[in-house]
């Protein structure tokens, strides 16, 4: 599930802060837990699918000066042309990914397998007509950034699942995301995850089909008595 940002959110709450960055909520309220991010590398700021909040500018000086902005979700264009202009730098879209450019208003530019020289390797997630995600891993800080194959708000997760596969994901899961080892995850719905990360992510993929049923089952309950 996505959503394009509407102006700055009126409440937002932080997440995921750490020596490499931080994240924000913003409508906190919301079910979907939209989460965006913001990764510092030597003195510089990446903003990450950002949803934009009051004193938000304020949140990213704590870390440096903003070098970029990214989207890693055709659908999470969200508010990155609004931030990308206020800081007068350039939206970084994966280069393989069609029907973003649009949506910006911003000056974007094309990222192949790395985001600039920060180290964090681009990578292909999903690539089909209907969904074209990438993710941001970095292999020296062990961080890997993903907008919405996985993700820890309660739509997300079956039973005692700390992180769980996309719903529309399920029958068919991200294998792409089992080739990697992170220390943390942080994801574009719900608060990130600093311990065990590893161990959440291989649990999310190998029984993501398996619990189908029951988070599908949770969700018909859901609708049918709100």
């Amino acid at each position: 599930m996505a959503m394009k940002g509407s102006g700055r959110a009126r409440n937002w709450q932080e997440i995921d802060r750490w020596d490499g960055g931080v994240g924000w909520i913003a409508y906190p309220e919301e079910a979907m837990q939209r989460a965006s991010h913001a990764l510092a590398v030597d003195g510089e700021v990446w903003v990450v699918d950002p949803v934009d909040a009051p004193g938000l500018d304020d949140l990213l000086a704590e870390f440096g000066e903003v070098a970029g902005v990214v989207v890693l979700l055709d659908r999470h264009t969200r508010d990155a042309g609004a931030v990308a202009r206020r800081h007068g730098v350039s939206v970084h879209v994966p280069h393989w990914m069609t029907g973003v450019q649009g949506d910006i208003g911003a000056p974007v530019e094309r990222v192949r397998t790395e985001l600039g020289s920060t180290g964090y390797g681009v990578h292909k997630i999903v690539d089909n007509p209907v969904w074209q995600e990438a993710a941001l891993y970095g292999e020296d800080t062990g961080t890997l950034v993903v907008p919405e194959s996985v993700g820890t708000a309660d739509f997300f997760l079956a039973g005692d699942e700390r992180l769980g596969v996309h719903p529309a994901l399920r029958l068919f899961p991200p294998k792409r995301l089992g080739r990697l080892s992170p220390e943390r995850i942080y994801v574009g719905h719900g608060t990130g995850i600093d311990e065990g990360a590893t161990e959440a992510l291989d649990d999310a993929l190998k029984h993501a089909r398996s619990r189908a049923p029951s988070l599908y089952a949770e969700t018909v309950r859901e609708y049918l008595l709100s």
